[in-house]
């Protein structure tokens, strides 16, 4: 069976991280390996939390895995709070990843024009450094900027994507959250050549978890060999049609609790 290695933290309550990475994964038939970063009681977009971090047994951790003598067909990075998580992962990729293997890095380090507030310069640096060596990143526009040397609130039209997207020397990239005309939202898609805007509608809400989703589900399509468009599609398709899905307060901006994609896994 195909596996895939998934690095990023885990929440017990909002789907996001690895609470939403697993479920999608496994329904494509591939086998979930997660490496956890740290431990949520509930995903940062509630009004408390507590978390554990899970930094100091990382490499422990790394180490028995090589012990089994284990192989990944893709490795999936996501939230980094750290430049010394950023350090181990790097670690993690030069022992694991063989030229068969996908890397896949979310660059995720802010939003909507900011930064998130637990990104600093040393932390940002890490995620760089990682979205480097990836075969395929999933940035938002704000990320995107971020990885160009540009400042977090610069403001890019479509075709100003597409100029960054051949800047950057990964196998492909995929830039999400793109604001289009008529309601609806874009991700665009670059594969070295072919420069493509997938549409999907907007829907008006925030979700949380659903770039999680959407990283987990086109890794695990291009795992097996979907070509990247199609994957993109698909993957957007299902993120839409769950949200449709899902029971939320419609007066409300964002929802901490995330998308109920569970009802749509069996079609994956």
């Amino acid at each position: 069976m195909k596996k895939i290695a998934v690095i990023n933290d885990l929440s017990g309550f909002g789907k996001c991280s690895l609470s939403a990475a697993l479920p999608i994964i496994s329904a494509h038939k591939i086998q979930c390996c997660p490496l956890p970063t740290g431990i949520f009681s509930n995903q940062t977009g509630y009004e408390s939390f507590k978390s554990v971090s899970m930094t100091p047994y990382l490499r422990d951790f790394t180490a028995e895995w090589k012990k089994l003598g284990v192989s990944f067909d893709g490795i999936l990075t996501g939230f980094i709070p750290d430049s010394v998580q950023g350090e181990i992962i790097l670690e993690f990729i030069d022992e694991f990843k063989s030229e068969n293997t996908l890397l896949a890095v979310d660059p995720i380090m802010g939003d909507d024009g900011e930064i998130y507030p637990c990104y600093d310069g040393e932390s940002i640096a890490a995620v760089k450094a990682l979205a480097e060596k990836a075969d395929l990143i999933t940035p938002n526009v704000t990320e995107l900027a971020l990885l160009c040397g540009d400042s977090a609130g610069a403001s890019y039209s479509v075709k100003d994507i597409e100029t960054k997207c051949k800047t950057l020397g990964n196998k492909y990239i995929v830039v999400t959250g793109i604001e289009l005309e008529n309601g609806l939202l874009g991700n665009a898609v670059y594969d070295g050549e072919r420069f493509e805007i997938v549409k999907a509608k907007k829907l008006g809400l925030h979700f949380s978890g659903t770039g999680d989703i959407f990283s987990a589900f086109v890794t695990s399509e291009c795992v097996n060999a979907t070509d990247i468009f199609t994957a993109v599609q698909k993957a957007s398709a299902f993120i839409e049609k769950a949200i449709e899905l899902t029971d939320c307060d419609k007066s409300l901006h964002y929802n901490a609790d995330g998308i109920d994609f569970e009802q749509l896994i069996c079609f994956v």
